[in-house]
């Protein structure tokens, strides 16, 4: 039971983390740094402190095998093509509407985890799903009547890469420490969208204070820690069970809109947020 709430609690925090991609996107977009500096960069500077803390603390196991395999395809397909899906989505529809049509991706961890990991759904997880995608839908203020088909269709296939990203590291984390598949997962993820980014022409390297300030926030707070952090957790508690949790980033993200960017938060927003919420709970006591 201690276990389960730490892996929870640890899911928890990596929401949070994860919560504050998009405002440090907001704030470099506003100091002229293009996507594909922020996504590479962002994985530098996550890389070389996974690598960092492995070393000196003396957990440094480099993945072999299958399982080097595994740890550099999650990053290189699974992180870094979700994020690409991500992005070209925005391109049909509003952040809104894209953020609600990815966030079914919980819903395609639970079919998987019961496919391929044999875990057990219970009416609570069912509830607590149903009341996250709800919960999601209002924060968001997604407008289905503005649903480019092209674009569904973009973000579905980017929920469903994103699920089986969180479904294979579940798997791999019974035979890898967390900390270890962190350090290969995010060095592969940031050679991809280098690669992406180089071809685009649209990859810089930063340049003065404000844009490494940014940056270096990137790395630190919205990548090494949620990453870290959401794989200790998913290594305690069940797939299902984690993506459901993940379902309070955005809530953060809205919070934090509001306090540091000034951004509107509306009652329905607010109410919103308490049902996301009010699911992460259900399944806390469940």
């Amino acid at each position: 039971m201690e276990s389960d709430r730490l892996g929870v609690g640890l899911i928890f925090v990596s929401a949070v983390g994860f919560g504050t991609l998009g405002i440090f996107g907001k704030l470099g977009a506003n100091a002229g740094l293009s996507n594909a500096t922020m996504l590479v960069f962002r994985f530098v500077i996550a890389t070389a402190v996974a690598w960092a803390y492995l070393l000196t603390t003396g957990s440094l196991r480099p993945l072999r095998g299958r399982n080097l395999l595994v740890g550099l395809g999650l990053g290189a397909l699974g992180y870094a093509t979700m994020s690409g899906l991500y992005f070209l989505g925005l391109e049909f529809m509003s952040a809104g509407l894209v953020a609600i049509i990815l966030y079914t991706y919980p819903a395609f961890v639970v079919l998987l985890s019961v496919a391929f990991l044999d875990e057990r759904v219970t009416w609570k997880t069912i509830l607590a799903l149903g009341l996250a995608l709800g919960g999601v839908a209002l924060i968001t203020g997604a407008n289905p009547a503005n649903a480019d088909p092209v674009g569904v269709g973009i973000l579905l296939f980017a929920a469903l890469v994103y699920a089986s990203y969180i479904t294979v590291s579940r798997a791999t984390l019974a035979d890898v420490e967390s900390s270890t598949l962190t350090a290969h997962v995010m060095p592969a993820a940031g050679v991809s969208l280098a690669v992406l980014g180089t071809m685009q022409g649209t990859l810089s390297v930063p340049s003065g204070i404000t844009e490494w300030s940014i940056i270096v926030g990137l790395g630190l707070v919205a990548t090494a820690l949620p990453i870290f952090t959401f794989f200790a957790g998913l290594s305690r508690i069940q797939a299902s069970r984690a993506s459901i949790v993940s379902t309070v980033e955005p809530v953060f993200t809205v919070a934090l809109g509001a306090l540091l960017l000034d951004e509107v938060v509306t009652l329905t927003t607010v109410v919103g947020g308490a049902i996301v919420l009010s699911g992460v709970i259900l399944l806390q006591r469940g």
